[in-house]
């Protein structure tokens, strides 16, 4: 058995650029090989105001985004309505949280709070909004809220971040395939999922014959 490990951030932006590629990836994916979701945690938790250098780091980032990855757009109102807090934990922990409640709650979780952000010009920073998320997509919002402040989802948190840098991960998205306790880089493509899937089959086809 191949794992493939899915290293992102829900309020990646190029994560988000990402979803329509890895989608693809993911309905041709031979089903010897497992995926598994990790949250790298790109910016800790905080409650100051984003520096205005970072806010136009960003700002940059999405219009890369729109002029390279096909069918992306951002909503730019997000600017001008929000506080920007560079912090994405809390929206970490929220997909966790979903995923506690049921695993398929996890890619739901990421997808309300990607559609909040770039669609809906909401704050994921803010718990107000990863509560409207969770209510969205149906969770037990009593246990969801109890959840999301607990020094369990923290933890685990903590544990993925740590799994992650142990892959050598430092960039959102990133995929790692695991195969006989050797993890091997695969390239993304934000284009064209077959790249990705050659370059996998190919992995696994070599360590089958040697």
């Amino acid at each position: 058995m191949s794992r493939l490990f899915y290293i992102h951030d829900p309020m990646c932006s190029w994560c988000y650029a990402f979803w329509r590629s890895w989608d693809a990836l993911l309905q041709d994916m031979p089903g010897s090989i497992e995926v598994v979701y990790l949250l790298g945690g790109l910016a800790p938790d905080a409650t100051e105001p984003m520096p205005i250098a970072m806010q136009k780091t960003i700002q940059q980032a999405w219009q890369r985004i729109e002029q390279t990855v096909p069918g992306v757009r951002f909503n730019w109102e997000f600017w001008s309505r929000n506080t920007p807090i560079r912090s994405t934990y809390p929206a970490c922990r929220a997909v966790l949280a979903a995923r506690k409640q049921r695993a398929e709650y996890d890619q739901e979780m990421v997808q309300a709070i990607q559609m909040a952000y770039y669609q809906r010009a909401k704050n994921p920073s803010l718990p107000e909004t990863l509560l409207e998320c969770a209510n969205e997509i149906g969770l037990d919002v009593k246990i969801f809220v109890e959840d999301l402040v607990s020094a369990e989802i923290a933890k685990e948190l903590q544990q993925e971040i740590q799994q992650a840098r142990n892959m050598g991960v430092n960039s959102y998205p990133s995929l790692r395939l695991m195969r006989d306790n050797a993890v091997v880089p695969i390239s993304i493509d934000y284009r064209n999922h077959q790249t990705m899937l050659d370059e996998i089959t190919l992995i696994v086809e070599k360590t089958q014959q040697s």
